[in-house]
């Protein structure tokens, strides 16, 4: 069995120039995870993925330094703080984002298979070390995107093989 057997040829993608609250609306449109980024030529640039987005909202820094003591003898405590959903301002954090293009957000580091591609090594990267390859784009040897394969593309082809 190879790539071609267990791909989806319908991709839903996105364009680099396409904003956050475009690719927000397409997250909610579609029951998704990730998105492929693609150009003008349908050729794969990167992948956005729902957690890309979440990023945007969570601060950078969460390391919060108190001064303690008096001068000369001031010391700092180092305490690691995590805020809660409740008190991030998401409608200061979506109105500042809303409008940056995907091609600042996706990731550009994108594993793929061509259709030829042996099944197990398709399964190698879908259960490998990297916990964030949710679904592998499939590309023509231009680089084109010509389908993907997500998780449950390959266990459907078991249950099927094994069905039949």
């Amino acid at each position: 069995m190879q790539a071609r057997d267990l791909m989806e040829p319908d991709v839903k993608t996105v364009a680099p120039d396409d904003d956050v609250a475009d690719v927000f609306k397409k997250f909610a449109r579609y029951d998704f995870s990730g998105f492929p980024v693609v150009d003008d030529e349908d050729r794969l640039v990167g992948v956005v993925t729902e957690s890309d987005l979440v990023d945007l909202f969570e601060p950078d820094d969460e390391t919060l330094w108190i001064p303690i003591g008096l001068p000369p003898f001031v010391d700092t405590l180092t305490y690691q703080v995590k805020a809660p959903w409740a008190d991030l301002d998401l409608g200061v954090d979506m109105v500042r984002n809303a409008d940056r293009p995907i091609s600042e957000v996706m990731s550009t580091d994108v594993a793929t298979v061509t259709p030829e591609t042996d099944m197990n090594e398709v399964l190698d990267l879908l259960t490998g070390d990297d916990p964030n390859i949710n679904r592998v784009p499939v590309v023509d040897d231009a680089g084109r995107i010509v389908g993907i394969i997500a998780r449950q593309d390959v266990i459907r082809a078991f249950r099927d093989k094994r069905l039949t």
